[in-house]
């Protein structure tokens, strides 16, 4: 715990169950994974242990990749796909489903189609996918961002419009923001909002830390690494931290009848200010590649340390999974047929991999480089960023509303040790929140524990809440929202009222989901321009007049 949250008297700790796996229908819903990456497996994995659905069928050109979540979560070890449970390519699909439904209509027996899809293929792919899977009308979670532009977070909110302003959407959709389903986040907003523990909100203090390896890992040396070819750091790593501080400070409480409180201005500074050439050792001379590089062994970012060491999470720590596998897919495949050193070869083999001023910019950035130097890569991505968000008073609420003036900073920072285990301080009229994904500590202003002493720092009664730590991604948020999103379809299939079934089971509308990238894509404007941004302006200008 920080320093100055720290309480001398705690008085109660509160530990919290786990949510229970939901109870499987007649008919449960069958679900096709769309991208078979690190994000496609989180999903599958969680449709399997936290949800009453079924992954039916998987969609990845990759071969390899295909056949190890087939295998994994589909047909088994020693079964064979069935029709309908494999594509290359989501057209593929697509016309399949087409074709399954047209045998169907006409008598014929035909495999069970699928009602939703998680879309987990490369962020500037969500777009079409999105769109192209329109037709079909079946429920769909996108992983996180939306899309890599605004105009194109736009276009897909209009494509998932009826047709018919009057009538109701037609299908259910949600966002991989994955942070609003986790134990730890439900539980803090419950105690924000509806408990109010600590009165009204008045400040928020929250952090990223991405870690160190790991961010080049995945933006320096990774898919992310480039603007162009990818988005800015704050929308890849970061969109759902700002989701989630505006589903704590602009969203109503539950049944309020209240709109959002958004935020009136937006700032934001930030810049790649470690890895670049000019902080690149002496040590190192000319290398560009971490296997021909005198300074490696003494080098924290050694890709070979990072990849085949056992002090982080590579190969020699037993770990085959992230970021091993990223590097190299069929890492098991090596060690089940050469045993460890097989194993090693064959991933120092990939990151030999190198470019020269020769190779074609088009060739450099459509792959990624594991094995370069971080300060030789073409990374241009902020490695630490920090936004802020003011909200006015909100004239036509009641003092009760906890709609008055506020200010929420977030920080995104890759030097650090945690990977990605946020921490948040919430400042409130009558006391103060430390969260760290573990533990939430409530302390009360209002309670004090000893007589105030000018001599001594006065002590308050504090509470411990220790929700339950899920496994999977993002403190059980990964299995969070694949639960929330199957029991919509499951309750949709029962008959159930869509547009009831998307509030109380995902509690996130469409609306919202591109407002918090629109937040993103405004800080982003106000970073470049060093500007502070009238975030309504912004937002008529860029958004509603489109």
């Amino acid at each position: 715990m920080a320093p100055h949250s720290e309480v001398e008297n705690e008085r109660d700790i509160v530990r919290l169950p786990a949510p229970e796996k939901p109870r499987m229908s007649k008919s449960p819903p069958r679900l096709i994974i769309i991208g078979a990456g690190s994000r496609g497996h989180a999903y599958a994995k969680a449709l399997g242990e936290a949800t009453n659905g079924i992954c039916a069928a998987v969609v990845e050109p990759i071969t390899y990749k295909r056949q190890a979540l087939g295998r994994a979560y589909i047909w088994g070890d020693d079964g064979q796909p069935a029709a309908g449970q494999e594509f290359e390519d989501w057209q593929d699909f697509v016309a399949w489903e087409e074709a399954r439904r047209a045998k169907q209509t006409a008598g014929e027996d035909v495999p069970e189609g699928v009602d939703g899809a998680f879309i987990c293929v490369q962020d500037e792919l969500h777009k079409s996918v999105i769109i192209g899977l329109e037709k079909l009308k079946i429920h769909i979670m996108c992983e996180k961002p939306l899309a890599t532009t605004l105009n194109d977070c736009i276009d897909i909110y209009k494509s998932l419009l009826p047709s018919d302003p009057s009538k109701p959407p037609e299908r259910l959709f949600s966002i991989g923001h994955v942070l609003r389903y986790s134990p730890h986040n439900m539980l803090l907003r419950k105690l924000l909002l509806e408990d109010k523990v600590i009165g009204d909100i008045l400040s928020v203090n929250h952090t990223e830390p991405v870690g160190w390896w790991h961010f080049a890992h995945s933006y320096v040396r990774g898919n992310w690494r480039k603007e162009s070819t990818s988005a800015p750091s704050l929308l890849t790593k970061s969109c759902h931290d700002i989701d989630v501080l505006l589903w704590l400070l602009s969203s109503p409480p539950p049944n309020s009848p209240l709109p959002r409180h958004l935020p009136s201005n937006i700032s934001s500074l930030g810049a790649r200010q470690f890895f670049n050439k000019h902080r690149k050792p002496a040590a190192a001379g000319s290398a560009t590649n971490c296997l021909s590089c005198p300074h490696e062994p003494d080098c924290m970012f050694s890709a070979k340390k990072i990849y085949t060491g056992n002090d982080l999470r590579g190969l020699g720590s037993g770990n085959t999974g992230w970021p091993v596998k990223i590097v190299l897919p069929d890492i098991e495949d090596y060690l089940a047929t050469g045993g460890q050193a097989a194993g090693e070869t064959a991933i120092l083999k990939e990151l030999a991999a190198d470019y020269d001023a020769n190779t074609p910019a088009d060739e450099i950035s459509k792959k990624n480089w594991f094995g370069r130097c971080v300060w030789e890569s073409d990374n241009d991505v902020c490695d630490d960023q920090v936004v802020t968000m003011t909200w006015d008073n909100d004239d036509n609420a009641s003092a009760s509303d906890g709609r008055g003036p506020k200010i929420a900073q977030f920080h995104m920072v890759s030097f650090t040790a945690k990977i990605c285990e946020r921490y948040t301080h919430i400042y409130g009229t009558t006391g103060e929140i430390y969260a760290d994904s573990n533990c939430i500590t409530v302390t009360d202003f209002t309670k004090p524990t000893r007589p105030l002493d000018a001599r001594k720092e006065a002590a308050f009664e504090s509470k411990k809440f220790y929700p339950h730590l899920a496994g999977g991604g993002h403190g059980g948020g990964d299995a969070g929202l694949a639960r929330q999103f199957v029991l919509a379809i499951d309750r949709v299939k029962r008959g159930d009222d869509l547009v009831t079934a998307q509030r109380e089971e995902l509690g996130c509308s469409i609306e919202e989901v591109v407002t918090s990238h629109a937040v993103v894509f405004a800080a982003e404007e106000a970073r470049r321009n060093k500007v502070v941004l009238d975030f309504p302006e912004w937002w008529k200008r860029e958004v509603a007049l489109k």
